[in-house]
């Protein structure tokens, strides 16, 4: 660990050189290899036809992928020696498919939340100074790792937080929405779609946003957020939002979120791989596929695995001094849209639906089929008085996705709509009346009801 930490330390500075990472990369590389060779009953067949020791960095391609599948169907066979070596346990959500068991040991957690940490300080200083803000968790803690992270690291950095989670049965957003008010929370962590939700909910039991609430910043993750959400969710609030954490269970903290509002990239952590998402063919930096191969050596280390997220993964500097990799998230593979003969990431979706749209508290997009055979748009929106012109909408919507689209105010939006993070963004978001619902959307129908904005 102490290499480790001064590797993190140089990293931070800027003053790791490129034959310094390409020494690092090179031994966490093969110090992994021979890790999940010997430890991993998955890894040990996954890997065997692969003479390990001439496998580089830059010979990544010698190596299989990692898929989804692969971690569904194998299960603890996955893990790096025994589950009790592992200090907690976490698992997926298991809503497209059986979970999959995901621990962590002390090692894993350390190096993961070391770069949260770094990017809460670097965050706060901006919009705190030197104090400590107050911070409401609103997010799942049962095996999840979402509580436990950001818990940890309020508390190493000194703060004050409450773990408030409005969709349990023992909190409700009546419940939650009186401790955001009576703690005075500044800070809310939470999914994208929680802020809309969340208002929506203040609204209905008569609370003022404005008058009644201390909320200075929304840190959000677990799903997209294209900036025209995060503008509409601030003209809701009067309170910017930033991203702050892009990852995963199986994957820990990919990537921290700055001032700047972009994601960087935990370098010690990973190689960072850019995919063809049909091909599989590596395409460097750029638009694609993420893949990864985790550096740390701890319960369940992952080699090229294909995330299944479509990401945009850039080199450069960043105003707000942190250093890493940058990585803009645009959707899931899975959650690709096609209309009238293009394909569109959701990101391209919610940016048409959103652009220059002021208080919305949400918004669905129901796809049919026309009588001439042709993709038509349905978008409804749930807005408040004057949040904008129906026909600017429209207008936009039809003119960015190419299909004649139909604009609709409907307060009583589908409550699918407020399970972006628990599902999927498509889930959520779409309807799609051209073919039947995929296996996700069924799950999410059967349970959204008890995700109730008026409890």
């Amino acid at each position: 660990m102490a290499a480790y930490a001064e590797v993190c330390r140089r990293h931070h500075d800027g003053t790791m050189t490129d034959a310094d990472w390409q020494r690092w990369d090179g031994e966490r590389l093969a110090a992994v290899l021979r890790h999940v060779a010997d430890r991993s009953a998955f890894y040990g067949r996954h890997l065997s036809t692969v003479d390990l020791g001439r496998v580089t960095p830059r010979t990544l391609d010698r190596l299989p992928f990692t898929t989804k599948a692969d971690l569904r169907r194998e299960q603890h066979a996955v893990l790096s020696g025994d589950l009790g070596d592992a200090c907690v346990y976490y698992e997926t959500t298991g809503t497209t498919g059986p979970p999959t068991p995901c621990p962590r040991d002390a090692k894993e957690v350390v190096t993961s939340n070391l770069h949260v940490e770094r990017a809460w300080r670097s965050m706060f200083g901006r919009y705190f100074g030197h104090r400590m803000p107050r911070v409401a968790l609103m997010g799942p803690s049962e095996l999840y790792a979402f509580g436990d992270t950001f818990g940890a690291v309020a508390t190493d950095l000194g703060g004050f937080h409450a773990k408030i989670w409005p969709d349990s049965p023992r909190v409700g957003f009546a419940k939650a929405l009186r401790l955001l008010r009576d703690l005075r929370c500044e800070v809310v962590v939470c999914a994208p779609a929680l802020c809309l939700t969340l208002a929506k909910a203040a609204l209905h039991h008569g609370y003022d946003l404005r008058r009644d609430f201390h909320v200075k910043l929304f840190l959000v993750l677990g799903e997209i957020c294209t900036p025209e959400f995060a503008a509409n969710v601030e003209s809701i609030w009067d309170a910017p939002v930033h991203h702050t954490l892009y990852g995963s269970q199986e994957a820990h903290a990919i990537a921290a979120g700055c001032s700047a509002n972009r994601l960087h990239i935990a370098r010690p952590n990973y190689l960072v791989e850019v995919v063809d998402p049909d091909t599989g063919a590596a395409r460097g930096a750029g638009d694609g596929e993420l893949c990864l191969t985790m550096l740390v050596d701890g319960a369940k280390p992952l080699v090229r695995y294909r995330t299944g997220d479509l990401v945009s993964v850039r080199h450069g500097t960043c105003d707000c001094g942190l250093c890493g990799p940058l990585v803009e998230v645009t959707g899931r593979v899975g959650d690709e849209l096609h209309l009238g003969g293009s394909r569109f990431r959701p990101a391209d979706i919610e940016t048409a639906v959103l652009g220059e749209v002021n208080g919305c508290l949400g918004y669905q997009v129901q796809v049919d089929r026309g009588a001439d055979g042709d993709d038509r748009l349905t978008v409804r929106l749930d807005l408040l008085p004057g949040a904008g012109s129906h026909e600017q909408i429209r207008a936009r919507v039809s003119d960015r996705l190419g299909v004649p689209t139909e604009v609709r105010v409907d307060d009583r939006l589908d409550p699918i709509t407020n399970m972006g993070a628990l599902v999927s963004w498509k889930a959520a978001r779409i309807q799609d009346n051209r073919q039947e619902p995929a296996r996700e959307v069924r799950i999410a129908r059967a349970v959204a009801a008890t995700y109730d904005y008026t409890t």
